[in-house]
């Protein structure tokens, strides 16, 4: 038995040792690269949007279980109306099992407040404009190692229980930003209406979505190779949309639990409880399941298009200078031609244009000129060599009518 027990471990030993010889090593890849992105930490920006009162910062306290409006000013209606847009922005730093997370949270107050709406989501567009702009201006830099990446990833877009459906405002915002980020848009307060309720605006909305042609945020196919556990829960998210959401930062007892909730006469309504709402389905999209899908969509898409749109506008500028240095260097002159002040761009293209076309006048053209001008110059000399003559004639006739008065009187005399 011993015998036997000595043979086995030897080819253990023998069989591991052809095991190592056959093996590389680089399936350990995910795993380098998993505790580098660990090490590193990860940032996430999300922006949300919607007119005051509909709970926006509470479902982000809840989303994040932090209270990111500790020093948040409450207006009252008066200060409402008057207050213009603004974008405010709050970062916080989150860690879960060794995980570090660099949360960004901008916020719209003042959207949707006021009674003349016209064009109150133009600053939300510049600002998504601007993290862009400083991204490509960082990206193109010399220092490109501690590059900060404050683009928004994904913007909640809050959509009022109290309608039919979506307001004409909702519609131009979306439209107005569903080229530059990833639109998810969610029914707000949805304790304030019935289960049915909930199931008929939602219907409404998607219609509506379609209708306009605006484009949110789209779930990515599953593979071929996910399991029914995973495709039966992305099925559930898409037909989600818009999420109808609750939000509660109290905590409240239920039946013995305590959990987090609204306390109501007629019961409690459970922020986590999926037969209330979809407050979990929101989260585990967020965070669980396609954050990092949002953050390509906005790399790959968003951010390629913006990108793509600048170096088309760069390029448009160098090859104007261009035509106007080869302009330049055609008509003879080596200083380039300046501007003036007061003149627009219009102008200015015109006054090249004429200068253009005097250049590459055909060559009789400019012979004829050119004769026309020299025959004017003969003619006017002409004229000047008749005064001149005239004026000589006119001389000598007066020199000899005098010789003739000086002889008679010298014959008087004598």
């Amino acid at each position: 038995m011993a015998a036997h027990s000595t043979v086995s471990r030897d080819c253990e030993v023998r069989l591991t040792e052809d095991q190592d010889k056959e093996y590389v090593g680089f399936a350990t890849l995910p795993n380098q690269v998993h505790r580098k992105s660990v090490k590193k930490g990860f940032d996430f920006t999300l922006m949300v949007a919607g007119e005051s009162g509909l709970g926006k910062s509470t479902l982000v306290n809840s989303l994040f279980l932090t209270d990111l409006y500790k020093d948040r000013k409450l207006l009252n209606a008066e200060e409402r109306i008057t207050q213009t847009v603004e974008i405010t922005k709050h970062t916080v730093d989150i860690e879960e099992k060794g995980v570090k997370l660099k949360l960004t949270i901008v916020d719209t107050p003042g959207f949707g407040d006021a009674v003349n709406n016209t064009e109150c989501w133009k600053s939300v567009a510049d600002y998504i404009d601007q993290q862009f702009e400083q991204y490509f201006r960082d990206e193109s830099g010399l220092n490109r190692k501690n590059i900060q990446d404050n683009r928004v990833h994904c913007c909640l877009y809050f959509i009022s229980p109290f309608g039919h459906g979506l307001r004409p405002l909702d519609v131009e915002f979306m439209k107005a930003l569903h080229e530059k980020v990833n639109i998810v848009p969610v029914l707000a307060k949805a304790d304030t209406l019935t289960p049915l309720e909930v199931k008929k605006k939602k219907i409404k909305i998607r219609e509506e979505i379609e209708q306009y042609g605006i484009k949110i945020y789209q779930f990515p196919d599953c593979d071929s190779d996910e399991d029914e556990e995973f495709k039966q829960q992305d099925q559930e998210l898409k037909d989600s949309i818009p999420f109808a959401v609750i939000g509660s930062n109290t905590v409240v007892e239920a039946k013995g639990k305590r959990v987090r909730g609204r306390l109501y006469p007629w019961g409690i309504v459970e922020v986590e409880n999926p037969a209330h709402c979809d407050f979990v389905k929101l989260r585990n999209m967020l965070v669980r399941t396609h954050m990092q899908d949002l953050k390509d969509v906005t790399r790959e898409t968003h951010y390629e298009n913006y990108r793509a749109h600048c170096i088309q506008s760069m390029t448009r500028m160098v090859v104007k200078e261009r035509n106007r240095n080869k302009l330049t260097r055609e008509s003879g002159t080596d200083f380039p031609i300046p501007t003036a002040p007061g003149v627009s761009d219009s102008e200015t293209e015109k006054l090249i244009r004429e200068k253009d076309e005097e250049v590459r006048q055909p060559p009789h053209t400019q012979t004829q000129e050119q004769e026309c001008v020299t025959q004017e110059c003969v003619d006017q000399e002409c004229v000047m060599h008749d005064e001149c003559v005239q004026e000589s004639v006119q001389e000598e006739c007066v020199m000899q009518e005098e010789s003739v008065q000086e002889a008679e009187h010298c014959a008087e005399l004598c």
